[in-house]
């Protein structure tokens, strides 16, 4: 699984004009589902996006995570995060999950981000959705979490 996770002051996705996740200050990761992955690898992922020390401690230094601050967590699906872009003009979708895997591991990683941090919210797999944020920093990584 790849996320790219963004430190915000606030977050929000919108679909056919209404807001469907909405947080302050926190945590958005886009998500994307590749072929090998698993919900093993689902946890992972998750546990990285909930221990990964972005935010600023009394001394200004990234030692705090977002369950040290108690923030938002707005996942977000994104399928083009799984192309590869090595060559050419038009990425390649290869090893993307298919739509019904990647909806089902996406889902599965709803509920377990429910199940152990409540204060969630969520795009909508598969629909057109308006991304709005406010990136704090900005402050934005890649994770990825893979079969070895």
């Amino acid at each position: 699984m790849i996320s790219v996770i963004q430190r915000v002051t606030e977050a929000k996705v919108t679909v056919s004009s209404t807001d469907i996740g909405v947080i302050g200050t926190g945590i958005m990761a886009l998500v994307a589902v590749e072929k090998t992955d698993t919900p093993k690898l689902a946890d992972r992922l998750l546990e990285r996006i909930l221990n990964y020390r972005i935010f600023a401690d009394a001394e200004e230094k990234m030692n705090l995570s977002l369950r040290d601050i108690q923030g938002g967590l707005l996942l977000v699906p994104q399928f083009t995060l799984a192309a590869n872009t090595d060559t050419g003009n038009r990425p390649s979708f290869a090893s993307a999950a298919p739509p019904e895997m990647g909806r089902e591991l996406f889902g599965y990683l709803q509920t377990r981000a429910l199940e152990i941090y409540p204060t969630c919210q969520f795009g909508a797999f598969g629909a057109d959705m308006q991304v709005a944020l406010i990136n704090n920093g900005p402050v934005t990584f890649t994770l990825r979490c893979q079969a070895k």
